[in-house]
This record gives C-alpha cells, sequence and structure tokens, in this order.
C-alpha cells in the first residue's frame, strides 16, 4: 500500500486582523482600508465543498482539515477527495488558501492529485462553495519543496491578494518513514 500522508509543512498561524484605531485625519488609511476590504471578502465567501480542475480531470468534493495530532497537515481519509485546511482563509478571502490531496494509493491506484504535476502556468481551477458560488484561479507557479525547506510562503502571503495552493507529494518513495521526500506545491492567483 502506497499513500501519500503527513505533509510536513511549517505552519504558521496568524492572527485575524484588527481594526486600527481613529484616523487622524478625514483620509481612511490604506490599512485601514485593507483591512475593510478582507472582511467584506470573509463575510461573502461560503465553505468551499467542491474543487474542480478540468485540465486534470479533478471533480471531487472537499473534506474540512485542520492540525494532526502529530502537528502536520490534516489530510483527506480517502484517495478520491482533496481537502481544504479551514485554520486558515477561505478560497477567495485574501490570503493562502491550502488545499490538499493524495498523490497516489493502494497499489499505485491513481488518486485525486495524481495528476497535478501536468498542470501549467495559466490553467483554470475552480472551488465551489457551499452558496453554490464559483470562484475562479488560475495557475501562476508549481514549485516543489524538499523536506527541510522553508516553506511558509505557502500559507503566509506576502501581498493582500487572494491565492489558492494545492499541495500534494512529490519525489521518490521513502519505504521506511512510509512518505515521499519532496512536495509539490501548485500556486494558483483568483480571477476577479
Amino acid at each position: 500500500m502506497t499513500i501519500c500522508i503527513g505533509l510536513w509543512f511549517g505552519l504558521v498561524l496568524i492572527p485575524a486582523a484588527t481594526a486600527a484605531g481613529p484616523a487622524s485625519d478625514a483620509w481612511p488609511s490604506p490599512a485601514k482600508v485593507a483591512v475593510a476590504n478582507t472582511r467584506q471578502q470573509q463575510a461573502e465567501a461560503g465553505l468551499p465543498v467542491r474543487l474542480e480542475i478540468p485540465k486534470i480531470h479533478v471533480d471531487t468534493a472537499l473534506d474540512h482539515v485542520g492540525i494532526a495530532p502529530n502537528g502536520e497537515l490534516g489530510v483527506p481519509e480517502g484517495p478520491i477527495n482533496a481537502a481544504w485546511y479551514d485554520r486558515g482563509p477561505r478560497p477567495g478571502q485574501v490570503g493562502n488558501a491550502v488545499i490538499d490531496g493524495h498523490f497516489d494509493w493502494v497499489n499505485g491506484k491513481p488518486a485525486v492529485f495524481s495528476n497535478l504535476h501536468r498542470l501549467s502556468v495559466g490553467d483554470d481551477v475552480y472551488v465551489v462553495d457551499e452558496k453554490g458560488a464559483t470562484i475562479r484561479f488560475m495557475v501562476s507557479e508549481l514549485k516543489t519543496y524538499a523536506q527541510n525547506q522553508d516553506d511558509s510562503d505557502v500559507f503566509i502571503p506576502n501581498d493582500h491578494a487572494s491565492h489558492l495552493n494545492l499541495i500534494t507529494c512529490a519525489g521518490a518513495w521513502d519505504k521506511v518513514s512510509r512518505s515521499y521526500s519532496e512536495r509539490l506545491v501548485v500556486s494558483a492567483d483568483v480571477v476577479n
């Protein structure tokens, strides 16, 4: 049985944005505008329930996961669903929403993200929320992370935009640790 489990990304949780104090003039500060826009998006974004990636024929339900007891990112229970990290932003909110999925499964059978490596910059990814709204993302980068590589950029954005990071296993299978040596991250940006 070969499965990809135990994504070992170094999670850093960021506290929710807080409102700034009173302004010294009549114009709102950029920080206040960013906080107001973030709150607006958060209020509008529904819980993600489905992931669609037409190029690689993914159309799957989304589990909701947090941190596993061993401190690693939770993963979907089976091979056909992907899982949204529910302690981060919802897809469509400002920040890096994270969805992970298995690479292969029992006896090498394909799993939901077995073909994630086939995506290219410019490909479309869609997330459907509980309200039936579809959020479109466009792939912007594919990056492989080694086991001990700094991966904080997967969870922490360096801008005030909405991103989606899809994570699965890559590299060589290690029978002893029962894990792959690398992780593939496909980054996508929201399309307004």
